[in-house]
């Protein structure tokens, strides 16, 4: 097509720009905002370059929706079908001939047709549309194609366009690549803010506002929701409401293109439409007539938890450009409203952009990719936002599980097989290893349901939904049995038998995600430690196992949305060798004895136990060692004679430090290998430890020169002046001696422990505390006179000299008559 027979839209007046940069750089970036007729124009503008003669010009389009309209559009400006000189080819569905120069592909494609043909022979160009969605295949197709670019076809031509992209940014990766700008052909557009109350659910505000935009004489309206099932829940709230003369459509992903190109058809003369979509409307197609928009100003996107291997939905905010592609929907025909619903003020908390999908997403399917061609280290590609070194490390520890890369980070002949299959990582292994077993198509059919939404229906039940989808008619479900014979024939298995329970099938892809029932019906722990729960009224809700293949939700029983049941012999027949038997010692605290069982488990899941005999000998001494471990030193048979040794040896690690040994908690914890294993006997029961063994553990921590001089150093008890034999308590740093005063009577100087000066309790007569010291002859010097003014009228019987450092000390009363 000549640039003369061309429609006149905004684009046009950057072509000129655009062929030169092409030209002369080979590559360029494009940003155009949406009406400016990117999509369609600037392939066809490049189809008479002399570079471009001979080869396909490849477009890339971020979702099957947009691949469709483009190729439709540039077809009908060219007055012909799709599969001429224009083509198509996605998933399950490929319009495609010898004559086909424009090829439109969605990312996932673009990225496989690089690997399997690095030189991409016969493609000229690429060009990569909506590049600001920052997908992860769209990312990685890019990476690829700069890495071939710059190693095997220079000629390549690159073209990035977008319509709120960092041009800069983009430009920086291309090497400097030149930043082109359209001006877009938008209507003015007003935008007004209309709350959503906390708890009004959002199908019903959007129900709410869809009525009142269509009362008030909209022609088209397009309403922005998170997921399918507030789509549905909004029809519903819908049904019946709106006049005669507006037809309601949903638009989503888990739709058959026949019903997406109905949604995004001009609705009749005479009539009018309201389209109900998830964020596949935002960018890439136009849907004629639409004046307002309703934006919930939500969106549902994936979250990958590296610690559970679960991709779940979240439901988050949307970001500030997604806000503003969603209201330039309402002016992209005629001036329009955009509604949103939430306050004005809240807009500037939005975040600017939705996070690109390679820092949140499962990266294993990456991995496997660039290991096949031929790159180990996924970050020396040239991304714009380099994969996160974590995502890395847990993509290729699942993959080497799976038996598809060896040691080195190569691909294995499984790894290829895998790969063949063009799906997620654990489905391919599913579909791999049950060809080996004649289920090939069983297992290809469940693959293509679990990755493709919506393809028989939405029962939870794994089984119900195989079933049901090899009855279902229509061109999507027979484009996707098609699609599940071609993966069953790329997996080696041919016509293989159609007919397998599912769960045993699922084990392959999810051996992590087994689960056991536990307590009330619909309640289950998984393998991996998560819990999930079903509707106890679903009939899943009553099975011992399950294999959960899709769970939503943070909270601790997150809803089990899609899953099969299994058997135990199901699960010892496919995964035996995941099972583990694994001997555990319980200590019984009340008891005081230690117990052992034998498990069969697979991961937190217990299949099966036994009791096992008492163990003996070194087994039963570590079996104590643990029980320690685990509930503290208490359990210890500490007689007093152990409790005291062990507050004196406080006493002087903390007086004199080293190398008295530190026998707190945490010390004694971390060294009981040295000084109570060698005091046990073999028994796995407390009462045989005999009381004798903490003294000896503490004292084998103790240096031998320094265990002849505890007594001396750290004496357990004090003699005083009148020869009672009186004990000594330590309490970390201090020693502490409890004496009647009278007892004391005739010191001059202050009693000591090992050089440390005892910490003095001095009592009355009737073992009453009257004082505390270390300064003895400062006590009798000072605070003595009031004490002694106080204790003979109450003690009258006793002996109160003035000077009490000069007396006679006694344990006595006065003598009678005295």
């Amino acid at each position: 097509m000549s640039a003369q027979s061309l429609p006149d839209l905004p684009v046009t007046e950057v072509l000129p720009r655009l062929r030169e940069a092409l030209e002369t750089q080979g590559k360029a970036v494009l940003v155009a905002p949406p009406g400016a007729g990117k999509t369609t124009l600037v392939p066809l503008a490049l189809l008479d370059e002399a570079w471009s003669k001979g080869g396909r010009i490849v477009l890339l389009e971020p979702r099957r929706l947009a691949a469709r309209a483009a190729a439709r559009r540039m077809a009908s400006l060219l007055g012909e079908e799709p599969g001429g000189a224009v083509g198509y080819a996605m998933r399950m569905e490929r319009k495609v001939s010898a004559r086909t120069r424009i090829l439109v592909v969605t990312e996932g494609v673009m990225a496989r047709m690089i690997i399997d043909d690095p030189g991409l022979e016969g493609v000229s160009a690429v060009i990569f549309d909506e590049a600001h969605e920052r997908s992860l295949d769209g990312d990685f197709a890019l990476a690829l194609a700069l890495d071939v670019k710059g190693a095997l076809r220079p000629d390549l031509r690159l073209l990035v366009m977008s319509a709120t992209l960092d041009g800069a940014r983009v430009a920086e990766l291309l090497d400097g690549a030149p930043v082109l700008e359209s001006a877009g052909r938008s209507f003015p557009v007003e935008i007004r803010y209309a709350e959503r109350a906390p708890d009004r659910a959002i199908e019903d505000a959007v129900a709410g506002a869809v009525r009142q935009l269509v009362a008030d004489g909209a022609s088209g309206v397009l309403a922005f929701l998170p997921g399918q099932r507030e789509i549905a829940r909004t029809q519903e709230a819908l049904a019946g409401r709106l006049p005669v003369d507006v037809d309601l459509a949903p638009l989503h992903g888990g739709l058959d293109g026949k019903a997406q190109d109905a949604a995004i058809r001009p609705a009749p003369e005479g009539r009018r439409k309201v389209v109900l979509a998830t964020a596949i409307a935002e960018t890439s197609v136009t849907i004629d007539g639409v004046t307002a928009v309703v934006d919930s100003g939500l969106s549902r996107l994936p979250r990958y938890e590296p610690d559970t291997g679960l991709t779940r939905l979240e439901t988050v905010r949307v970001s500030r450009a997604s806000a503003d592609q969603r209201a330039g929907r309402a002016g992209r025909t005629a001036p329009g409203l955009a509604l949103r619903l939430w306050r004005k003020e809240q807009t500037a908390a939005l975040p600017a952009f939705t996070p690109p999908e390679i820092l949140e997403a499962d990266l294993s399917g990456l991995v496997l990719d660039c290991a096949a061609f031929g790159v180990t280290e996924p970050q020396s590609l040239a991304f714009l936002d380099p994969p996160p070194q974590a995502a890395l490390n847990e993509a290729r520890v699942l993959l080497r599980t799976l038996g598809a890369l060896d040691a080195a980070g190569r691909l294995t002949e499984d790894g290829a097989a895998m790969r063949r299959l063009a799906l997620p990582v654990r489905l391919a292994h599913m579909v791999t290893v049950a060809a080996r077993q004649g289920r090939a198509l069983a297992a290809a059919r469940l693959a293509v349901i679990l990755s493709e939404r919506g393809l028989g229906g939405n029962s939870v039940d794994l089984d119900e939904r195989l079933s049901r989808f090899a009855a279902e008619r229509g061109q999507r479900a027979q484009a996707a049995r098609g699609l599940a014979e071609r993966l069953a024939q790329a997996a080696g298995g041919g016509r293989q038998d159609a007919e397998s329970a599912a769960g045993p099938l699922l084990l392959h892809a999810w051996p992590d995600r087994v689960a056991k029932a536990r307590g009330e019906y619909g309640r289950f722990v998984l393998a991996n430690g998560r819990g999930g729960q079903l509707d106890p009224a679903e009939r899943l809700a009553r099975e011992p196992f399950l294999v959960v293949a899709d769970l939503q939700g943070r909270a601790r029983n997150a809803r089990i949305a899609a899953a099969a049941a299994v058997s135990e012999e199901d699960i010892v027949a496919g995964i035996g060798h995941r099972i583990e038997n694994q001997v555990e010692m319980l200590f019984d605290r009340e008891k005081g004895v230690v117990r052992e069982r034998e498990m069969r488990r697979i991961g937190a899941i217990i299949l099966g136990e036994r009791a096992l005999p008492a163990p003996r000998g070194e087994a039963a001494d570590r079996a104590i060692l643990e029980a320690v471990r685990a509930h503290g030193l208490g359990i210890l048979p500490w007689d007093r004679e152990a409790e005291a040794l062990r507050a004196r040896l406080a006493f002087l690690s903390a007086t004199k430090g080293p190398p008295w040994p530190d026998v707190e908690d945490e010390a004694l914890m971390a060294r009981l290998e040295e000084w109570l294993l060698p005091f046990l006997k073999g028994e796995a029961a407390l009462s045989a430890i005999s009381g004798r063994v903490p003294c000896e553990g503490l004292m084998a921590l103790t240096p031998y020169d320094l265990q002849r001089r505890v007594d001396a150093e750290a004496p357990s008890h004090f003699t005083a002046p009148t020869g009672s034999r009186l004990p000594i308590r330590y309490e970390g740093g201090e020693a502490v001696l409890a004496v009647r005063v009278q007892e004391l009577f005739g010191l001059t100087e202050h009693p000591t422990a090992g050089g440390v000066p005892l910490t003095l309790e001095l009592l009355s007569p009737a073992h009453r505390p009257i004082q505390k010291t270390r300064d003895l002859p400062g006590f009798w010097r000072g605070s003595w006179a009031d004490v002694r003014a106080e204790m003979r009228g109450r003690y009258p019987k006793h002996v109160w000299p003035e000077d009490p450092a000069a007396a006679a000390p006694t344990k006595r009363a006065k003598p009678r008559g005295r």
